[in-house]
């Protein structure tokens, strides 16, 4: 098992030690705060030089005081378990099982946030922080609200890093970038009737039911798009009607599109707009309210841009080049998420960002999730030699 060492000392038993803890700790979006009191402690214990749990209740620790900022962003809220029974490892036990990890969050993504957590530590031993300074953020309710609550932690104290990694699960494979997202709901307007006389209303689900088959079609649409292309799924459907012996007279359904490289919320716009033409509809991109462990509300309009960062980059080439001197190879291949994370927060600000995380993505919210131990330590290896190679 790799050694990482810290003034002298293997910290690789007590890095995973800490990754197991974090599993054990049950943190549902909205149910964060034994985890984040947790990692403050931890970080604290590690010799951080500021540690703080801001107003939303994510976790912010800062390493250094030099003009060169780097973020390292984890978020700590896990999607929950609704069929405990059916593990085969149970998945708060933070049991360690033929080499992995087991348990809700040992994806995603609590192994890459205790990497990160070493990995600033590790590198302030090693001398690696002269003119830097280093930002480690766990934060909260990123499953609901992708990068909100990051984004608000930064505004609010003045942080604006010159680079960002996202320690979001890739199978330890270099991620240069993600899709965008649009959530969005379509709603049509019926007349309510006595359904012994539904000739007199008009029933909103029928109005529906051609919307619905334009949104499959659209689907397939994307779906036979070569190379990198969006996707629409149609995820929840509901109505209204005064009793169930009435005509409903309203109807809604929840899309999530994702969106490819290039696409933008005028291309949703045009999409949405002949997905309805000619009926009783309108649509909106969905606003989201959430109520963290703190009280804080956190109000979050799902729609980000796709964003990729250039292999020229300074950043990517110094992840390129602590990877090899941590694994000993040069990146094989790299990788683009499907899924959106906390990065459209700084990509927002115009920080440059890149993807690097411990654990296979497609285990994600999945039962039996599970990381490879060795993924983590080789992720901690990786982000304290970016630490000082950038």
């Amino acid at each position: 098992m790799r050694q990482l060492r810290m003034n002298g000392k293997d910290v690789s038993d007590e890095l995973l030690a800490f990754a197991r803890e974090l599993v054990r700790t049950r943190s549902y979006s909205g149910e964060e705060e034994a985890a984040a009191r947790l990692i403050a402690a931890r970080m604290e214990t590690l010799g951080y030089d500021e540690v703080r749990i801001d107003r939303f209740g994510s976790v912010v620790g800062r390493m250094g005081s030099g003009a060169k900022v780097i973020l390292f962003d984890s978020h700590i809220d896990t999607v929950k378990v609704f069929d405990e029974a059916q593990w085969t490892v149970p998945p708060f036990s933070g049991a360690v099982v033929d080499g992995y990890l087991w348990g809700r969050g040992s994806v995603d993504m609590k192994a890459g946030a205790a990497a990160a957590i070493y990995a600033a530590a590790i590198a302030k031993s090693r001398g690696l922080l002269e003119g830097k300074t280093v930002y480690v953020t766990c934060t909260v309710f990123e499953e609901d609200c992708d990068g909100e609550s990051l984004g608000r932690l930064l505004h609010d104290a003045g942080i604006c890093p010159h680079h960002a990694v996202i320690c979001e699960p890739s199978n330890n494979v270099i991620t240069t970038g993600h899709k965008g997202k649009a959530q969005m709901t379509i709603h049509t307007r019926g007349v309510s009737a006595h359904g012994a006389a539904p000739e007199k209303g008009v029933n909103a689900v029928y109005e529906m039911a051609e919307i619905i088959q334009r949104v499959e079609q659209a689907s397939l649409a994307l779906l036979n798009t070569p190379g990198r292309r969006g996707s629409l799924v149609l995820s929840q459907i509901s109505s209204t009607s005064v009793s169930l012996n009435a005509v409903p007279s309203a109807c809604e359904i929840y899309l999530d599109r994702r969106l490819a490289p290039g696409e933008t919320e005028e291309t949703v716009a045009q999409e949405m707009a002949r997905i309805t033409a000619g009926k009783n509809a309108a649509w909106d991109i969905d606003t989201i309210r959430r109520t963290t462990w703190t009280g804080e509300t956190l109000v979050y309009r799902p729609l980000h841009p796709a964003w990729e960062i250039s292999l020229e980059h300074d950043l990517a080439r110094a992840f390129c080049a602590a990877y090899e001197d941590a694994l000993g190879r040069v990146p094989e291949a790299f990788d683009y998420w499907d899924f959106s994370t906390n990065a459209v927060a700084v990509i927002r600000m115009g920080v440059p960002a890149i993807g690097f995380g411990p654990g296979e993505y497609k285990l994600a919210h999945m039962r039996d999730e599970r990381c490879a131990v060795a993924q983590i330590l080789d992720a901690c290896a990786v982000y304290a030699g970016v630490i000082g190679r950038i």
